[in-house]
């Protein structure tokens, strides 16, 4: 009798163990969870991503001049990568990050969508370097003071892209600073 008890017993307590530990999942979870910081950096950072690859797609119709569209192109595909590893990261610390543009962005996006050519350039060169000297602090800060060791790697290895970009922004910006019309360029002429 003793025997099939203890036995009775022992598969009541295997039963119960996936039970403890399933109950502990969400505890173990909220224990790997990002700090509030992180967390918002990790979803700002994925929606200036996403921005970047729609303002860059639009860079790529409405722009006037060659470097302009190159530069955007460069945006939308270079965006769209560092886009696609934060929402992996993203998924990984159970961080939900926005899939659509958020108002300040659209608000941009409806504005630079009404401009073409030069005027086009202008205002979307201009954008471009305030938000890259506007990145490489956050991301610089990110690298180094964040908490999170994922997400403090992927913004260090970033930093490097986001310097690159925030050259070229200002070489771009330089280039088509002064150009009142299209067919003041001497490609044009």
């Amino acid at each position: 009798m003793w025997n099939s008890m203890t036995g009775i017993a022992f598969a009541g307590l295997l039963i119960a163990v996936p039970a403890v530990t399933s109950a502990q999942a969400p505890a173990t979870e909220k224990s790997s969870k990002l700090s509030r910081a992180d967390e918002k950096f990790l979803k700002e950072a994925a929606g200036d991503n996403l921005a970047e690859v729609k303002l860059g797609e639009l860079a790529e119709q409405h722009a006037a001049s060659d470097s302009v569209k190159e530069f955007g192109k460069r945006m939308a595909t270079d965006h769209q990568k560092g886009y696609d590893e934060l929402k992996q990261l993203a998924s990984q610390k159970g961080v939900m990050v926005p899939t659509a543009l958020d108002r300040t962005h659209q608000a941009l996006y409806d504005r630079l969508a009404k401009l073409n050519g030069a005027d086009f350039d202008r205002a979307y060169m201009k954008e471009m370097v305030k938000d890259h000297d506007k990145d490489v602090k956050e991301f610089q800060k990110q690298a180094n003071s964040g908490k999170d060791p994922d997400l403090k790697s992927w913004a260090s290895t970033t930093l490097s892209t986001l310097k690159e970009h925030q050259q070229q922004a200002k070489q771009v910006m330089a280039s088509v600073e002064g150009k009142s019309t299209p067919a003041a360029s001497p490609r044009q002429k």
